[in-house]
C-alpha cells in the first residue's frame, strides 16, 4: 500500500494530563522521514550531526548534478537516522519549473509493507 500526502505532525505529542505519547505505525514513519529531511545538521544541540541539509541543496540551480546530490544526501539521511526502522528501496528526485518532487519508496521492517512519502519544494 502506498502513501499519499498527508498534514505534518510530530510522531510524539503532548497529552491532556502532560505526558508524552507516540503514534506509531506508518504515520510515524513518515513523520520520522520528514522531520530527517528537514532538520539541518547542527540544528538539534544534543545530536548535531541530525539531519539532512536538504535546504542547503534546494537553493542550488535546478539541474542533474543537483538531483543527483539531493538522491544521495536524503538516502544516505535516511539509512543512518532510520536504518533500524526502514529500508529505504529508491528516492526519486523530479524537477518541474519551479518544483523540485521527491517521492521516497521504502520498506517498514517492522510489517514489511513497502510505502512512499511525496514531498513538493517551491
Amino acid at each position: 500500500m502506498l502513501q499519499e500526502k498527508r498534514s505534518f505532525a510530530f510522531p510524539m505529542n503532548v497529552n491532556h494530563v502532560g505526558r508524552i505519547t507516540s503514534r506509531g505505525g506508518n504515520e510515524a514513519i513518515r513523520n520520522k522521514i520528514i522531520q530527517v529531511l528537514f532538520t539541518a545538521p547542527g540544528e538539534r544541540v544534543n545530536q548535531p550531526e541530525f539531519g539532512c541539509g536538504l535546504f542547503n541543496l534546494v537553493f542550488e540551480p535546478n539541474s542533474t548534478v543537483l538531483s543527483a546530490a539531493m538522491q544521495f544526501t536524503i538516502g544516505q539521511a535516511l539509512s543512518r537516522w532510520l536504518g533500524d526502522e526502514i529500508i529505504t528501496n529508491s528516492v526519486s528526485i523530479n524537477p518541474d519549473n519551479n518544483f523540485i518532487n521527491i517521492e521516497i519508496l521504502y520498506t517498514n521492517k517492522e510489517d514489511l509493507q513497502q510505502q512512499a512519502t511525496r514531498i513538493q519544494f517551491k
